[in-house]
């Protein structure tokens, strides 16, 4: 190779050489500019060893799947799971009731073998304007026979001190037709304004609740919190009135799991 040739090769290769190395400056400047599709892209060589658990657990849930809640049933999905019929009667009704008063969900004995039908013609015929919203038969179909949002009369007077101690003082909203005191003793009404009242079919100390009415009661409670958006507190109706008898000795177990669960069963 002759002498010109190799100097112009030499200088060649050194202008090759510095074109493709970028200043120190350039370099940081572009780091800090930098973006990157998700955190798992990130390249983690540099981080600290407290670092990097925080930078994957980001990224874990960045590519988690969609919460379970994203793929709740909805309210007409569950409604449409219940072997449900309507028998609505006016003199059930006793006033508006909002979500934002609804707080509790009380369960019942309807302390005889009557089927939802017959319990609700009685309730009609008797006069003294009671009734629950729901009444379960023992096979599992149900009947509503007052609206959500409508105040029944299903656990009258309470407990004097009940109002305070369960927190539904205002008894405005409720019209108190048909009531008839009991006692000093049994002064408050206001449990009716802010709950809505379950009968299950049944007779204390007659055996067990059959399966398909506890399941029916689970999936009843179910739709209950999906209408208002909210798990009401679940409590029986001798937690309200002192003596009263339903729910059965029976229930006790499955009235705890309720209470902890919202399900018969643990």
């Amino acid at each position: 190779m002759g002498v010109v040739a190799f100097v112009f090769l030499c200088a060649f290769c050194l202008i090759f050489a510095v074109g493709c190395s970028a200043p120190a400056d350039q370099v940081d400047q572009n780091d800090d500019t930098a973006s990157f599709e998700s955190v798992s892209d990130v390249p983690q060589g540099n981080l600290t060893e407290q670092e990097k658990p925080a930078m994957q657990d980001e990224a874990s849930t960045k590519n988690a799947e969609p919460s379970a809640s994203a793929s709740s049933p909805s309210l007409e999905e569950l409604r449409s799971k219940l072997n449900m019929s309507e028998d609505y009667r006016i003199g059930f009704v006793h006033g508006e009731k909002g979500p934002e008063h609804q707080k509790y969900i009380v369960l019942h004995d309807t302390e005889g073998d009557a089927d939802a039908a017959s319990v609700i013609d009685y309730w009609d015929s008797n006069g003294a304007l009671v009734a629950a919203h729901f009444v379960v038969n023992k096979d599992g179909s149900i009947v509503q026979c007052v609206p959500l949002d409508k105040i029944a009369h299903h656990v009258g007077f309470g407990d004097t001190g009940h109002n305070e101690l369960y927190g539904v003082e205002d008894e405005s909203r409720d019209d108190r037709a048909g009531t008839v005191p009991i006692g000093d003793w049994a002064a408050d009404y206001g449990m009716n304004s802010y709950s809505i009242g379950i009968e299950l079919v049944h007779v204390g100390g007659s055996g067990d609740y059959p399966i398909e009415q506890l399941e029916a009661l689970d999936s009843l409670i179910a739709y209950i919190d999906a209408y208002f958006g909210f798990e009401s507190e679940i409590i029986d109706h001798k937690a309200w009135r002192s003596g009263n008898s339903d729910t059965s000795e029976e229930f006790a177990t499955y009235l705890e799991n309720y209470k902890t669960d919202r399900s018969y069963r643990l």
